[in-house]
């Protein structure tokens, strides 16, 4: 079975392939199929990720799943949120997209860094990961699949480590004694927030599409 993931980041392609691997699914980005992203005007995760669905599913005329995710400091009131993958405002398009993504990144850690700096030496730096993933097997599904995952860690106040992508090098896991970035892939794989939804996005589908 075909489904359309709502998204064009490559990194994110790579992470939820590896955790639905165990499903009859061939998992395919929107932009391979000439979708465009879909607006995400929403104040909550699982609105967007719902929008998003919708719109992917609606342009291939077929099954979809989006994934909204960000980072929610307590301190700043649940800020970046939704808009976690913007928090900078959008950054000049460089010439490939993973560029731009990565130029974007490192402008959305260094806002983060000043709003908790601006806070003064005694702020509450504990943040979580969301991912709210959403399935659906038309754009019209009226049972649309709904898996959420939260990882709780903590900002530094410099960057760390030099894999994944957005945030991964400033998200300390205390349990874990590293930041994100500095975990391996199949580590970070098994217990991040994705992979927390991913799992339950599995028996989901499981059992509603009756999958695998």
């Amino acid at each position: 079975m075909r489904l359309v993931l709502a998204s064009n980041n490559a990194k994110k392609l790579s992470e939820l392939a590896a955790l639905f691997g165990e499903l009859p699914l061939q998992l395919v980005t929107q932009a391979s199929l000439g979708i465009p992203e879909a607006e995400e005007p929403h104040a909550t995760f699982v609105e967007n990720a719902l929008a998003k669905a919708r719109h992917a599913a609606r342009a291939c005329g077929g099954a979809a799943i989006a994934d909204d995710s960000g980072v929610c400091v307590h301190a700043l009131g649940g800020a970046p949120g939704v808009i976690s993958a913007h928090y900078a405002g959008e950054v000049a398009p460089q010439a490939e997209r993973e560029a731009t993504r990565r130029v974007q990144d490192a402008a959305n850690n260094a806002r983060l860094l000043r709003e908790l700096q601006a806070l003064g030496p005694g702020a509450d730096r504990r943040a979580r990961f969301v991912c709210t993933l959403v399935a659906l097997r038309s754009a019209d599904d009226p049972e649309p699949l709904v898996a959420v995952g939260r990882w709780e860690g903590e900002i530094l106040p410099a960057q760390q480590g030099t894999g994944g992508f957005g945030y991964d090098p400033l998200m300390f896991i205390p349990s874990l004694g590293r930041t994100v970035a500095e975990l391996e892939a199949q580590e970070k794989n098994r217990v991040s927030h994705r992979a927390q939804a991913a799992a339950q996005m599995v028996q989901l589908l499981r059992q509603g599409w009756h999958l695998g």
